[in-house]
C-alpha cells in the first residue's frame, strides 16, 4: 500500500471520499502514476494532484479509473458527482482535461491538460448578464447533481454494499460512507461486543481488514474502529459511528505508535494494528 501524504485539512469531505476511494482503487490494482496516465490519458502529474486533494478529477478520470480497476462505475461516478458539487461551491475549480497524445510527462506521452479558453459573449446579449443556454445548463447541473446524491444516498443505505474491491458482500461489510440516521433520524446505535478470534480482535460492527475509512465517513466500519480504539485505550469520543476529529486523532496515535504513516485514515496496516494486541 503507498504511504500517502495527508490530504488538505481544508479539503471537504465528500471530495476526501473520493480521494480516498480513487488511492484505494490505485493501491489495490499495483498501478505507479505511470501507468495509470498511459492507462487512463491524464498525465502524470495530474494524477498527483487528483490523489493528493489539490484538483478534482474531471468525471472521464474517475470513469477510466473504475474501468481499469474494474470498479463499479456507477457507485465511483455517483461519488465524484457529489464531490464536484462541493468543489465547485467552495473553489470554484474544475478538473483537467485529458492529456495530449504526445509530451513530456507520463507514459505514453501524456501532459497536463490546457486550461479551457474563455468563449467570448455571443453576439446580441448583453453585456455583464449570463447568456439563456448558460442559466439553462447552470440548472441541469444543479438537477443532476441533486439526482446523485439521491442516489448515493440509497444505495449506501441498502441491506447490501461492497467491499474494497467493489464486490457485493453483506450488511456487516458495507461501505464505510454508509448513512447511519435511523427513520427517525436520530443517530444509529453502536455497542461493542469485543471477542478475539485468532488472535485478532473484533467490536462486533464489522469484520472487514481492507475497507479504507476516513474523516467524514459514517458506518459500521467506523464504529468497528471506535470500539478498537477505546479497547486500545484510547479515547474516539462516542461510539457513534461517524468518523470527526476525536477519532482521526485517537487513529493516528496508533498509527504513530506502530511506525504507520501518520494520516488519520485506516487502511489494511492500521486494521492490523487495531485488531492486534493492545498498545503498550
Amino acid at each position: 500500500m503507498s504511504r500517502w501524504k495527508e490530504l488538505p485539512a481544508e479539503l471537504d469531505p465528500r471530495v476526501a471520499r473520493l480521494v480516498v476511494r480513487l488511492r484505494g482503487l490505485k493501491d489495490h490494482g499495483g498501478l505507479s502514476m505511470r501507468q495509470l496516465a498511459a492507462k487512463t490519458g491524464y498525465s502524470a502529474k495530474s494524477w498527483e494532484r487528483y490523489l493528493g486533494g489539490r484538483s478534482l478529477p474531471p468525471r472521464d478520470a474517475v470513469e477510466a479509473m473504475a474501468r481499469i480497476t474494474g470498479e463499479d462505475p456507477t457507485r465511483l461516478l455517483a461519488l465524484h458527482e457529489v464531490a464536484a458539487a462541493h468543489w465547485a461551491r467552495t473553489r470554484g475549480g474544475v478538473g483537467d482535461r485529458p492529456a495530449a497524445a504526445t509530451g513530456a510527462d507520463g507514459a505514453g506521452g501524456a501532459t497536463d491538460g490546457a486550461a479551457p479558453v474563455p468563449v467570448p459573449p455571443r453576439g446580441g446579449e448583453p453585456e455583464g448578464r449570463l447568456p439563456r443556454f448558460a442559466v439553462t445548463a447552470g440548472a441541469a447541473v444543479l438537477v443532476l447533481a441533486l439526482a446523485a446524491a439521491v442516489l448515493l444516498a440509497v444505495r449506501f443505505t441498502g441491506t447490501s454494499g461492497s467491499d474494497d474491491d467493489g464486490r457485493a458482500v453483506g450488511a456487516t461489510t458495507a461501505g464505510p460512507a454508509r448513512v447511519t440516521a435511523s427513520a427517525s433520524g436520530s443517530p444509529a446505535a453502536y455497542t461493542c461486543r469485543m471477542e478475539e478470534t485468532d488472535g485478532r480482535w473484533y467490536a462486533g460492527n464489522s469484520r472487514t481488514g481492507e475497507a479504507i475509512v476516513a474523516y467524514g465517513e459514517a458506518g459500521p466500519e467506523v464504529a468497528e474502529v471506535q470500539c478498537l480504539l477505546q479497547r486500545a485505550g484510547l479515547s474516539p469520543g462516542e461510539i457513534d459511528g461517524i468518523f470527526g476529529p476525536l477519532t482521526q486523532r485517537a487513529v493516528k496515535r496508533v498509527q504513530k505508535h506502530n511506525g504507520l504513516v501518520v494520516d488519520g485514515i485506516v487502511g489494511p496496516h492500521t486494521w492490523r494494528a487495531l485488531r492486534g494486541k493492545a498498545p503498550t
